[in-house]
This record gives C-alpha cells, sequence and structure tokens, in this order.
C-alpha cells in the first residue's frame, strides 16, 4: 500500500513520487484534519491546553426585546451566574467533574465530555434595563430574557418597500 493512500488529507502537497512539494503546505493540511475532528465538541482549548465547557447559545430577537438560551447540560443552577453591566451580559459558571470514592482509584481511559469554568459575553444592540431582565433555569436549559427600553421601542420604526 503506498504512503498516499494512508493519508487522510489532501494530496496536493505531496510530488508524484511521494515526496512534499512545499514543506509549509503541510501544516495547513494538519490545522484543517484537527479542526474537522474537533468540529461540535462544543470545548475550546485553555492556555494549558485542557478542555474548557463553552455553553452552545441561541439568540433571538422578538418584539418584546431580546432572548438568550444557552444549554448548560450537567450543570447545576447554583453553579450559574448571569450579570448584565450596560449592553453585556455575561453567563458563567462550572460544570463539575462527577466522581465517587470508587472512581479514584481507577483511571479513566476514554474522558470526552467538558468539565471546568466556563464564560460567555454577549453584547446586545441596547442596554436593558436591570431590573426587567430576568433568567429562568430548567433541565440544563438557561433562558435569559432582556426585554427592549421603551425609548428604543419609540425609535424603531418598519419602512415599507415599495415595488416600482
Amino acid at each position: 500500500m503506498s504512503f498516499r493512500a494512508l493519508t487522510p488529507f489532501g494530496r496536493s502537497s505531496l510530488a508524484k513520487n511521494g515526496e512534499r512539494n512545499d514543506p509549509t503546505a503541510w501544516r495547513g493540511e494538519f490545522d484543517r484534519l484537527f479542526d474537522d475532528m474537533f468540529k461540535g465538541f462544543g470545548s475550546l482549548p485553555s492556555v494549558w491546553g485542557e478542555g474548557a465547557a463553552v455553553p452552545k447559545i441561541d439568540i433571538k430577537e422578538t418584539k418584546e426585546g431580546i432572548e438568550l438560551t444557552a444549554e448548560l447540560p450537567g450543570v447545576d443552577e447554583k453553579e450559574v451566574e448571569v450579570e448584565l453591566v450596560d449592553d453585556l451580559l455575561t453567563i458563567r459558571g462550572e460544570k463539575k467533574i462527577e466522581r465517587t470514592d470508587e472512581s479514584k482509584d481507577k483511571g479513566y481511559h476514554v474522558m470526552e465530555r467538558s468539565y471546568g469554568s466556563f464564560q460567555r459575553a454577549i453584547r446586545l444592540p441596547y442596554a436593558a434595563e436591570n431590573d426587567k431582565v430576568s433568567a429562568e433555569f430548567s433541565r440544563g436549559v438557561l433562558k435569559v430574557t432582556c426585554p427592549r427600553p421603551a425609548e428604543v421601542a419609540a425609535k424603531t420604526r418598519k419602512i415599507d418597500i415599495k415595488s416600482r
């Protein structure tokens, strides 16, 4: 079996005789390979190379304001903090590792779940009124509602589009 048949990436950097044309071409292909491999895992590497949990979020604008929904599976409600400063909404918390006394003596063979501290900061299109922002946590899903202030709602006007 040839070397080319074993490579999972493009053959653009390989010459016909199996040698590399460009020594820097491998870097981009390896980067792409690792990006594809870790796509969708919901974790980002930290400075020390460990995985940090990153909550996946949905942000939707309604007539009333902004609704943010964050998936926080396995995170306890007491470990989540939501903070609003002007137009910056920050969600932070920690997903703690679940260990029993029995598992302390045994080593892991595979550990794909993310643990640790997380933080997401979202800039809102307006400075929401702090006393009107609400948050609910149910079954691992956090929902934050930021009503649109009256002065922002008054400035908003729908423009009709005319056809020619």
